[in-house]
């Protein structure tokens, strides 16, 4: 359950959300990590919590920064078997993931009280609606909102190619910083 805060105060997932997050792995395309790394700077270390096949994992690593990559799931890459959201020991400044779609509110209210300092979550844009996500946004430090410009090509379960047809959902990252005060800024990326 959640508190108003969107606070993680009692476990419980259902036995099956393994099954279920591994039918909702759409590894993050290099260049949505890359937009994210020329708006964003990070401090300390940074904890991809569903680093999947690594997609997001090796850009930051590429980029300079010390990543701990965990996933549910074993896809290859990182540490298997950590479940983010049951997840109260591990240390991080930052967190930068791009969560399981029907875990995403989860994701995001889990990671940003666990961030010490930034916590990014690449999203759909419509993740701006909603009375709930509102009521949580109102009481957060949500900084930034980058739009990507062009959509991105997500696949399930792998990379896209060339062949693969330009993206049909907008995207965006929603940034919470923890040094942020005021309403949040929207950009474009």
């Amino acid at each position: 359950m959640l508190d108003s805060m969107g606070q993680r105060w009692a476990t419980g997932i259902a036995p099956d959300r393994a099954n279920v997050e591994r039918d909702h792995f759409y590894p993050t395309p290099p260049e949505g990590t890359r937009a994210l790394l020329r708006v964003e700077k990070f401090e300390g270390t940074i904890w991809e919590p569903a680093c999947g096949d690594g997609a997001i994992s090796r850009e930051l690593e590429a980029a300079g920064y010390t990543v701990n990559s965990t996933d549910l799931i074993d896809r290859g890459y990182g540490t298997p078997g950590v479940d983010f959201l049951l997840d109260f020991q591990t240390e991080a400044d930052n967190i930068v993931t791009n969560p399981p779609f029907k875990f995403t509110f989860e994701f995001m209210t889990h990671g940003v009280w666990r961030a010490k300092k930034k916590c990014a979550l690449l999203g759909r844009l419509a993740w701006l609606e909603g009375a709930k996500r509102r009521q949580f946004y109102e009481k957060s430090p949500l900084a930034r909102v980058w739009v990507f410009s062009k959509r991105l090509k997500m696949q399930r379960a792998r990379q896209s190619n060339e062949e693969d047809a330009s993206g049909m959902i907008a995207f965006a990252w929603f940034v919470w910083d923890h040094a942020h005060k005021g309403p949040p800024t929207l950009g474009w990326i």
